[in-house]
């Protein structure tokens, strides 16, 4: 990131609200206590989260990939009073931390958290979403993406976050770099496919936004 993007970001974040006492504290707790924190979703894409979440009024939420749990909590604090979220996460040492603060927020009779494969989790999960945000193992989008599309209602939107991954889906792919062609090949098949809407956001590391006809 340059000297110029550094600044301007932290411009953004001087002109929209304030981050919330609780995602503050996750965000510090992640830091200090997570091997990989740039995982964290952060105070910018939470607030356009939450934004997203009051403008689509979704009623059933699914989020593949909670990390330790920013993402699920700023969607929760755009959702209607009688909306529900359910989070998936594989890796059970989180799932302590995780719970803490969704019960610290207030939510825990808003986000149920599942831990265990999404690609095992997913089929288990009896509803129709409104919108799914989607953040887990990026070699295994496509898969996601089969797994949920019968369980979309029609105008349900789906977030793919970092589908521009780092700038590297304009280079040279290594041979080895499963992870890189994971994203290539989920963002060709949205392009492809007749049935949504798409558009990608350029904004971070690129979330692609679609919406089922």
């Amino acid at each position: 990131m340059t000297d110029l993007s550094i600044e301007l970001e932290q411009y953004i974040l001087d002109h929209i609200d304030e981050e919330g006492e609780v995602l503050k504290d996750l965000n510090r707790q992640t830091h200090v206590k997570m091997l990989q924190p740039r995982m964290l979703s952060g105070h910018l894409q939470g607030q356009i989260l939450k934004m997203l979440c009051q403008m689509i009024k979704p009623t059933n939420v699914l989020e593949i990939g909670t990390y330790t749990g920013y993402s699920a909590l700023s969607m929760a604090g755009g959702l209607e009073k009688e909306a529900h979220i359910d989070t998936i996460e594989i890796n059970d040492e989180l799932e302590p931390f995780i719970s803490s603060f969704i019960n610290k927020a207030g939510c825990g009779d808003k986000i149920s958290l599942h831990i265990g494969d999404a690609l095992e989790v997913i089929p288990t999960l009896d509803k129709k979403y409104d919108l799914v945000f989607m953040d887990g193992d990026k070699r295994l989008y496509n898969e996601y993406y089969d797994l949920i599309f019968d369980k979309l209602n029609s105008g349900a939107y789906i977030l793919a976050d970092n589908v521009l991954w780092d700038g590297k889906v304009v280079e040279d792919v290594n041979p080895n770099d499963t992870y890189t062609k994971g994203i290539l090949d989920f963002n060709k098949k949205i392009k492809l496919d007749s049935r949504v809407e798409k558009v990608i956001l350029p904004f971070r590391d690129g979330i692609f936004l679609i919406r089922k006809k």
